[in-house]
């Protein structure tokens, strides 16, 4: 993990980021930046009603995300591994599906305003699953602002995902296939994920285990 400083873990809904978040932590003594989705005021509104409140919801995640990378760039990163469970590009994927032709130009006008002051990662790890997975995640947790989510928008939003990560090369990749693992409940596929995360990673690196068991 030389000069690995900070690593930012990306997917899409219920796919398990904050989960490997925390327990990569707990296993590295990182430190953590994790997103308060729960604060948007909007967020319910926007899953009852997506038209009428998804330009207000994604400009309050769009400062919410920017005001804490902010607070990341007041920190020494470069003393001990910092470990996000999203990338600040999330919230252009997230407007890209959700904001109409209207909207979007003036969104894009904020985030490019933004995005000059956001620190790269040393690492992204993409954990991807397929759409039933991601549904069957969801449906465990049982938060009550997603019970109105459409298989169609999980579908869309991993399109989206998988779309931005095949040409992605800002930083070093590391691409988790999490559709056989449980990271979460099997001690053998996190120690699996972190003994990847130790290696050297240079271009794009794809982890796929063929079972979890």
């Amino acid at each position: 993990m030389r000069n690995l400083y900070y690593i930012a873990i990306e997917g899409p809904i219920g796919v398990g980021k904050t989960s490997l978040v925390k327990l990569l932590a707990e296993k590295l003594e990182a430190r953590t930046i994790l997103e308060q989705f729960e604060d948007n005021p909007f967020l319910t509104d926007f899953y009852d009603d997506p038209e009428r409140f998804a330009f207000q919801t994604q400009l309050f995640f769009l400062l919410q995300r920017y005001q804490q990378q902010q607070e990341l760039r007041q920190v020494d990163i470069f003393h001990n591994l910092l470990i996000t469970d999203y990338m600040f590009v999330k919230d252009r994927l997230f407007a890209s599906l959700n904001l109409n032709e209207k909207e979007m130009p003036l969104y894009e006008t904020v985030a490019n305003l933004l995005e000059r002051n956001v620190i790269n990662p040393d690492l992204v790890i993409y954990l991807q699953a397929d759409t039933d997975t991601l549904m069957k995640n969801i449906g465990k947790r049982k938060r009550s602002f997603e019970k109105n989510m459409s298989r169609d928008y999980i579908d869309a939003l991993n399109q989206v995902y998988n779309e931005y990560f095949f040409r992605y090369q800002d930083s070093p990749l590391l691409i988790i296939n999490t559709n056989n693992i449980d990271f979460v409940n099997k001690k053998k596929d996190l120690e699996e994920i972190i003994n990847v995360v130790r290696q050297p990673i240079t271009g794009t690196k794809f982890f796929n285990p063929a079972t979890g068991f």
